[in-house]
């Protein structure tokens, strides 16, 4: 299936990156505010291992514990596990692997719990598939690290729309129709919701994936609002658990 490729890709990118930084550049501070490069990856780890133990049914629930916040609870675990840049990275290696083959090896109909809500194998590899990009980009953008877009952000251009009714629902509001047409990387157009909604967003397929991450503004990007409900979509796009 394509979206396991195409994580195990991303991962593969990542890899690479991180095989290539020395001791200082793991200890700068990362674009997570509060953590460190070799924080995010920790916390990247932790998430592998919580996609292992929920598919598998064995190990810790990815869920966090009522009235803690998803972010609260990533951070104390991150906090609680600190360890050596070098023991990190093989942590995440090996986590990144055992995640993926269970993933490829799960029933593609068949949900598993995950943070929020139930999610099937290929809907969780590509949340998996985005935050790595995502926290790629925190890794690499202080350390002045190109990471040129692909066509992988396809993936997670069709997760932020697909997540904005959870989005809407967390600003209180009601689930509107929005479309989306989105230029990727290579110039093709990407189309998301149905072609006669009355709210569209359109703009670079980059652009609109960094704003679904909340790494970049909405108003610092190229991105074009229209319609009654384009704004609101616009600010509450998110590919991510609250």
């Amino acid at each position: 299936m394509a979206i396991f490729d195409d994580l195990e890709a991303e991962e593969d990118r990542l890899q690479d990156i991180l095989e290539g930084l020395d001791e200082s550049q793991w200890t700068t501070e990362s674009g997570a505010p509060g953590w460190s490069v070799a924080d995010v990856v920790l916390h990247l780890a932790q998430s592998e291992e919580g996609v292992v133990a929920t598919v598998t049914g064995v190990g810790v629930d990815a869920r966090p514990d009522v009235g803690v916040s998803v972010d609260e609870a990533m951070a104390r675990l991150v906090e609680s596990q600190r360890d050596t840049p070098d023991r990190i990275f093989q942590r995440w290696r090996t986590a990144r692997v055992s995640a993926l083959a269970e993933l490829r090896a799960a029933d593609p109909g068949k949900q598993v719990r995950w943070i929020e809500a139930p999610l099937k194998p290929p809907t969780l590899a590509t949340t998996r598939l985005a935050e790595h990009w995502a926290h790629a980009l925190d890794i690499t953008e202080p350390l002045g690290i190109d990471l040129p877009d692909t066509d992988r952000l396809r993936h997670i251009a069709w997760l932020a729309h697909r997540s904005l009714a959870y989005a809407f629902s967390l600003a209180g509001e009601p689930d509107q129709q929005v479309h989306c047409e989105l230029t990727g990387p290579e110039g093709d157009i990407w189309e998301y919701g149905p072609p006669d909604a009355a709210s569209s967003i359109s703009g670079s397929a980059g652009a609109f994936c960094r704003v679904a991450a909340q790494r970049l503004a909405p108003d610092q990007s190229d991105l074009r609002a229209a319609g009654p409900h384009g704004v609101a979509a616009l600010s509450v796009l998110r590919t991510y658990a609250a």
